[in-house]
């Protein structure tokens, strides 16, 4: 049995969280994981831009995505809300998710020169790409932001860390595409 892909069920402009609640496409909520979603289809295009040339960085980039359809599905599923809904269970973000994004930093990092100063996006294409989805990575954290702000309880703190430490990492693997071939970071000219 095949699915279709149109429901026609937001066309009044509304759509459905996980658990059944309906809200405005606009919602601070949905506009914080249409961003994360928007995240997870720059990292494709960034693993286009690489692809083939670093088999670690392409696996790395390819475990985000799928975290971030949990990110998403996180965002999604208000926290009063059961976690499980027939066979469909949402996975929450953990402490253990941002931990593992510190270790790949600290790994990463280690094959970089000590960085000394500012640089701009740029470079090899796929470090450009990398570039691109760490400044979206701090859009979707913003959104967070603005939606933990407006009610605390709304989402699952872990989230604003992983995005946080994302973006960090995001940085580190665009000066790692660059390095890896041999082109220079752009340096930022404050009197160009």
């Amino acid at each position: 049995m095949s699915v279709r892909i149109y429901t026609k069920t937001g066309d009044e402009g509304d759509t459905g969280l996980f658990g059944g609640q309906r809200v405005r496409k606009d919602d601070l909520r949905v506009e914080a994981y249409g961003t994360v979603d928007e995240l997870n289809a720059v990292l494709g295009e960034a693993r286009a831009r690489g692809m083939g040339e670093d088999s670690d960085l392409d696996e790395t980039l390819s475990r985000f995505q799928h975290d971030l359809f949990n990110v998403g599905a996180d965002l999604a599923t208000p926290r009063a809300e059961d976690e499980t809904k027939g066979r469909v269970h949402v996975t929450r973000v953990t402490s253990e998710r941002t931990a593992r994004l510190e270790t790949l930093i600290d790994r990463y990092e280690a094959e970089l020169p000590p960085l000394t100063r500012f640089i701009l996006p740029g470079g090899h294409a796929l470090a450009a790409a990398l570039h691109l989805a760490r400044v979206v990575c701090r859009r979707a954290e913003r959104r967070c932001v603005t939606l933990a702000d407006v009610d605390p309880t709304a989402i699952n703190p872990e989230v604003l860390r992983y995005l946080n430490r994302l973006s960090d990492l995001l940085f580190v693997l665009a000066r790692v595409a660059n390095h890896r071939r041999g082109v220079a970071d752009v340096i930022w000219n404050p009197e160009p």
